[in-house]
């Protein structure tokens, strides 16, 4: 059994991240998302085995997801739908997430989610009683990258 603990400095703050959001070509850097998280779920299929009770398990394929909150003053992502509407061309749109708190020593991930659809956009909003708005997003993606990793911690192997 390990002795080690993980060092209170090495949970990532979750105000140091980096959002960025490449429509085609167009890079932008998402600095008003307030949330976001993305999740792979692989697709499990049962398969039946001659001389046993139980079935057995298989992965075959997933599928991505994502979920997020911004604040409501951007007009990008309802471009892109407005082209959609309009076109029937729905833009190539990648969401690099970048996780990086300077005073812990697990360093830096990057995440890149390839071939993301959005389920829906607020094309207008307004709330009398509300200081900001905000607007949810979710969609899904087709697969995604781990061009940087973080550090493993010692002890954890």
């Amino acid at each position: 059994m390990y002795d080690v603990t993980m060092e209170a400095r090495d949970a990532l703050a979750g105000s140091q991240a980096s959002c960025y959001v490449t429509i085609d070509s167009d890079r932008y850097h998402f600095m008003q998302m307030t949330e976001f998280s993305a999740t792979y779920k692989p697709n499990v299929v049962e398969v039946p085995i001659l001389g046993r009770p139980n079935k057995g398990h298989k992965m075959v394929g997933g599928t991505g997801e994502f979920s997020g909150k911004a604040h409501y003053n951007q007009s990008t992502l309802r471009r892109v739908m407005k082209t959609y509407q309009d076109t029937g061309y729905m833009p190539e749109i990648e969401i690099q997430i970048e996780n990086e708190d300077s005073s812990s020593r697990v360093g830096r991930q990057s995440t890149i989610l390839r071939g993301c659809l959005l389920d829906s956009v607020v094309v207008a909003k307004f709330a009398a009683d509300s200081n900001s708005l905000d607007e949810d997003m979710s969609g899904t993606f087709d697969s995604f990258e781990l061009p940087e990793e973080f550090d493993e911690l010692e002890g954890t192997r």
